[in-house]
């Protein structure tokens, strides 16, 4: 009888430390999204940075869940660009990084996630990030090299650059 009161009185306290804790845990929580007129704004610049490059590409932007936001085709763009767009945005939503920088660094999985609905291991994702938070992504394709992509996918992103920061 004497060795289960210190394990009681052990079991109470270690009750007692961690249900003030749980408590403290909020029922909701705040995330910050992506609204439908700054991702237009992403996807139009990042199709009129590529036109006039002479390039013809499909632009897709995502929220922070994967989900499609805005999808934009050029009038002269293959339709398959916009899937592919798509895809590198998702790729991009997956990994937290611009997706030519995990393609480079995670070359030895790229067969697996090819296969994987939703995602595409190419160059031509960027992240979207306001204050800090990753809000989105953008998808670029059509144009002759993911390089090529991501680099009109940049410019758009370097006109909102302002909108990004304060975003609050």
């Amino acid at each position: 009888m004497k060795t289960l009161f210190p394990l009681a009185l052990l079991a109470a306290s270690l009750s007692a430390a961690v249900l003030p804790a749980r408590a403290a845990q909020p029922d909701m929580v705040t995330v910050k999204q992506i609204t439908l007129e700054l991702a237009r704004d992403v996807a139009m610049g990042s199709v009129e940075a590529c036109r006039q490059d002479g390039y013809n590409v499909s632009a897709v932007v995502l929220d922070r869940a994967g989900n499609v936001q805005v999808a934009m085709r050029d009038t002269l763009a293959s339709r398959h660009t916009l899937e592919i767009a798509e895809r590198k945005a998702g790729m991009t939503i997956m990994s937290g990084i611009d997706s030519g920088e995990f393609r480079a660094a995670r070359g030895d999985i790229r067969p697996e996630l090819n296969h994987i609905d939703g995602l595409i291991v190419m160059e031509g994702g960027l992240p979207i990030r306001a204050a800090g938070s990753l809000i989105g992504a953008v998808g670029v394709s059509g144009a002759p090299g993911g390089d090529k992509d991501a680099a009109c996918a940049a410019t758009a992103l370097k006109k909102v650059e302002e909108r990004l920061e304060f975003a609050m």
